[in-house]
């Protein structure tokens, strides 16, 4: 249904369902799942959420947000392994204030683990699609980000079967795959290519990759402000080629 939705409001912009005028609207609906699995240790998950918290509210991505078209976006953060877990349900975030409200409540959730075991990539794009379509948003466009540091899926559904039930659903996956070379590629040197063949799908799908630790709060925050924007790395660097060309121009006249 709420594909039928968002179809609709693109085809008629904005003429909306009884049911779509019930809903809350954002102009994104954006599941962060976040890697919990066993390769995750209590440390590194703290990391993590301090990562998506600095990332949410910094000034670009504030930028981003009120500069899209409907001024806001829709987030939840989820940690996934073998279970998920919801550390902080769907928040609406339209300014710093809510960022930073998001930002709080990410970073004051209880720390006690609450996700354990290997990997079951399959059912966590699962339960993202699944927190997407029984929400009370309505959004013309909907991302889960995948991260994580792995491509093994040891548990549950198979990637291929859960990948195509969410994008036959109209949902994007994005993804940013964790490399950390000072603690070795877990999944080996192709863990990139991996992501991009087995995980990544959907209109303007894209990945951007942490490098390392100290790289990762930088990551999430490229790929939060692309997601937001509706772009991928190429158009985005493509629309800056032709800025900067204009630019230029201007300045040679």
């Amino acid at each position: 249904m709420k594909q039928i939705l968002r179809i609709i409001s693109i085809v008629l912009l904005g003429t909306y369902s009884a049911m779509a005028q019930t809903q809350r609207e954002a102009g994104l609906e954006l599941v962060l799942l976040a890697d919990g699995s066993g390769s995750i240790d209590a440390e590194e998950l703290a990391f993590q959420r301090q990562g998506y918290a600095l990332a949410m509210t910094d000034p670009r991505i504030i930028q981003a947000i009120e500069n899209s078209i409907y001024g806001n976006i829709a987030v939840t953060y989820v940690e996934w392994a073998v279970n998920t877990a919801v550390v902080v349900d769907w928040y609406m975030i339209d300014s710093l204030e809510t960022a930073e409200g998001f930002a709080n409540a990410l970073m004051g959730a209880d720390t006690t683990r609450r996700v354990y075991g290997g990997n079951a990539i399959g059912g966590a794009l699962l339960e993202g699609l699944r927190l997407i379509e029984t929400n009370d948003i309505f959004a013309p466009r909907a991302v889960i980000d995948f991260s994580g540091d792995s491509a093994n899926n040891s548990n549950g559904p198979s990637i291929a079967g859960s990948r195509r039930t969410v994008l036959d659903a109209g949902v994007t996956i994005n993804a940013l795959p964790i490399l950390r070379p000072e603690r070795g590629k877990r999944a080996g040197a192709n863990l990139e290519a991996e992501y991009a063949n087995r995980i990544i799908g959907g209109p303007g799908a894209f990945m951007v990759t942490a490098e390392s630790r100290a790289t990762f709060a930088d990551a999430v925050r490229r790929k939060l402000i692309l997601e937001i924007a509706g772009m991928t790395p190429e158009t985005y660097q493509i629309a800056f080629d032709g800025l900067l060309g204009q630019i230029t121009d201007d300045r040679v006249r």
